[in-house]
């Protein structure tokens, strides 16, 4: 027994030693999508040692171009980086649903949905907070990090902090019922700064506020502010003296600029913005992240219980809304994209169509795929390590057939993907 023993261990170590010692793999595709260049690059291999890359370099450079795995007919980028999602959220009229499910089959639930979107090329996500009592998306966060599961990087709010009567407020029940909203309800600065280290104690990285109301819940208008200055500074400056950012959700003008102003790192939607947004945003460095394609995917239909605040301004206000993005993106604001679909029962060739329309927006398509790489990773302060192809970065690589800055489409459907090193879906 004690030789067997022995043996196995010799083996298991050799083997061990082989793995640490592997030879890098040198990808060969037609063309490379780095992430920050302006044109795609013609003839380079992307090598990658382990979970890095370790060498963007042409291939005639390589010293044995026959150890080049070939992907004829491919383009390379990185992985990308949806900058706003909701994981748990299962249905389409969240709020209802929010009180018929519990965080565990939630998380279920978002674990599902997480682990479409990497197969579709999402490796990394950033979660704006969920219709959750609990903390499923830091929980999932936990066990994909541990490798219990596949699944993206995650990071993001646990919750959105709403005011009572807010976007994250259920607000079309009688006072007599006794529920959890699905945000988490503060009301002045010292809740506000509670809620924040709350937050941050269960593991949010980020700090969602609902700054305004929303177009998807009942009962609360979009074009209101909902927080006051002073609830808004001391989020601001309780989650900065932990390093954390703040995202604000913030439909109405005046609430996107009392937030730029706080100090907030991304305005989320960002639907009324004007020239005075603006330059804000670009003085302050904001990021912004409109969510466009969530609108169109609900406009006209029956599905959400707010559905006319949704068509109101989806079938009337868009080609506006999308022209004052571009102007945006041309004054030098830096816009990324969130998709805000959430849900395990969402098609995840849809999660692309946000780049398509923001090039709609005004934006090139080298632009566009830059807002789901290298601008979403600026935004996340992951530039070291994500969306780009670069040594150092992770491995984190998607393949698509052709040349996605011909036709954006073809990123619904990437047949290579890459995170750290680990190839999730075979070329």
């Amino acid at each position: 027994m004690g030789n067997f023993t022995t043996l196995t261990l010799v083996v298991a170590l050799t083997a061990c030693a082989a793995l640490a010692h592997a030879e890098p793999t040198a990808w060969c595709p037609d063309a490379v999508i780095d992430g920050v260049s302006s044109e795609s690059l013609k003839g380079y291999a992307v090598v990658v040692d382990g979970e890095r890359i370790v060498a963007l370099k042409p291939q005639s450079a390589l010293e044995d171009l026959s150890s080049c795995k070939r992907l004829p007919g491919t383009t390379l980028l990185p992985g990308l980086i949806n900058g706003h999602e909701h994981p748990l959220i299962y249905a389409d009229d969240y709020q209802g649903a929010h009180l018929a499910g519990s965080s565990a089959y939630k998380a279920l639930l978002g674990l599902a949905a997480l682990q479409n979107m990497l197969r579709h090329g999402w490796t990394t996500v950033r979660v704006m907070g969920d219709a959750d009592v609990y903390y499923g998306n830091q929980d999932i966060h936990r066990v994909i990090e541990a490798g219990v599961f596949k699944g993206p990087r995650i990071t993001g709010a646990a919750h959105y902090l709403s005011i009572t009567g807010g976007g994250g407020d259920v607000n079309y029940l009688s006072p007599e019922q006794a529920i959890v909203a699905d945000g988490l309800i503060v009301d002045g600065a010292d809740a506000v700064r509670k809620a924040v280290r709350e937050e941050i104690k269960y593991g949010s990285d980020w700090i969602k506020l609902l700054v305004t109301g929303a177009f998807h819940s009942v009962g609360d208008d979009p074009k209101n502010v909902a927080f006051s200055p002073d609830e808004l500074a001391a989020a601001v400056t309780e989650a900065g003296r932990h390093n954390v950012p703040v995202a604000a959700h913030a439909h109405a003008t005046e609430g996107i600029n009392q937030a730029v102003r706080a100090g907030v790192r991304s305005i989320e939607h960002g639907t009324y913005l004007n020239d005075e947004s603006i330059a804000l945003m670009v003085e302050h460095g904001t990021f912004y992240v409109p969510t466009i394609y969530v609108g169109d995917y609900y406009a006209g239909t029956d599905k959400l219980l707010a559905q006319d605040k949704n068509d109101d301004v989806y079938l009337n206000y868009r080609d506006e809304w999308l022209s004052l993005i571009g102007r945006a993106h041309r004054a030098g604001v830096k816009v990324v994209a969130g998709v805000d679909l959430g849900g395990y029962n969402i098609d995840p060739r849809a999660y692309a169509r946000e780049i398509s329309v923001l090039a709609e927006a005004g934006l090139t398509p080298m632009e566009a795929i830059q807002a789901a790489t290298s601008v979403a990773a600026d935004m996340l302060r992951w530039s070291d390590r994500v969306g780009v192809l670069k040594p150092g970065a992770f491995a984190d690589i998607i393949g698509v057939e052709g040349d996605p800055l011909t036709d954006l489409s073809r990123l619904e459907t990437p047949h290579f993907v890459m995170k750290g090193g680990e190839i999730i879906v075979e070329p």
